[in-house]
């Protein structure tokens, strides 16, 4: 299972697609005026590898998402404060096929400009925020898995401007030790 789980990600890192300030910058102008700066979405002082980042081939074509590879029940932090929106936590099930797509486990948290933070693939029962809740950045929501479509343990963050099907994501700038930055794949980063 673990050699699966390598070649596997070694297939996932293959498709990543590693993207020009240029392009970050004409999608930056295109969500508007975005200056929020989003940390981290876990524990500060670990690190994880981004897996997949902005518009990468695998499952991210044409959304604005990072995957930040995390072991099963790894703790997940709101990466700006807010009021959660949406929770499911019902299933135990993840997988590639068609059949999980939609499925996942996640949290959504609305932003005080009205965008919205989604963090997906969340363990069974690893939602620790309801709907209503006020979160705090930094503040601990859920705990991380590998549900809905999902090869391998990790967690989808996307920030979003509405909470529609058709929704628009764009991408955002991180706090990282060397500053505000757009995340790279194959790389890892610290959280502050």
């Amino acid at each position: 299972m673990k050699v699966f789980v390598l070649l596997l990600f070694a297939a996932l890192s293959s498709c990543a697609v590693l993207q020009s300030n240029e392009f970050i910058s004409r999608a930056v102008i295109l969500a508007g005026n975005h200056n929020n700066v989003y940390f981290l979405p876990y524990e500060s002082g670990t690190a994880h590898y981004v897996v997949q980042g902005y518009e990468s081939l695998f499952s991210h074509h044409g959304d604005f998402a990072i995957d930040f590879k995390m072991k099963p029940g790894t703790k997940v932090m709101a990466a700006r404060s807010g009021v959660v929106v949406f929770v499911r936590q019902s299933t135990a099930r993840g997988g590639v096929g068609k059949r999980y797509a939609g499925t996942g486990n996640g949290v959504t948290v609305k932003h005080s400009d009205c965008s919205f933070a989604h963090y997906w693939h969340l363990q069974q029962n690893g939602a620790l925020v309801s709907v209503g809740d006020s979160v705090e950045q930094g503040q601990c929501i859920g705990l991380s898995g590998s549900t809905g479509f999902s090869a391998f343990p990790h967690l989808h963050f996307e920030v979003t401007r509405a909470l529609q099907k058709k929704r628009t994501s764009f991408p955002v700038p991180f706090l990282t030790e060397k500053g505000a930055k757009f995340l790279q794949p194959l790389r890892r980063y610290k959280a502050m």
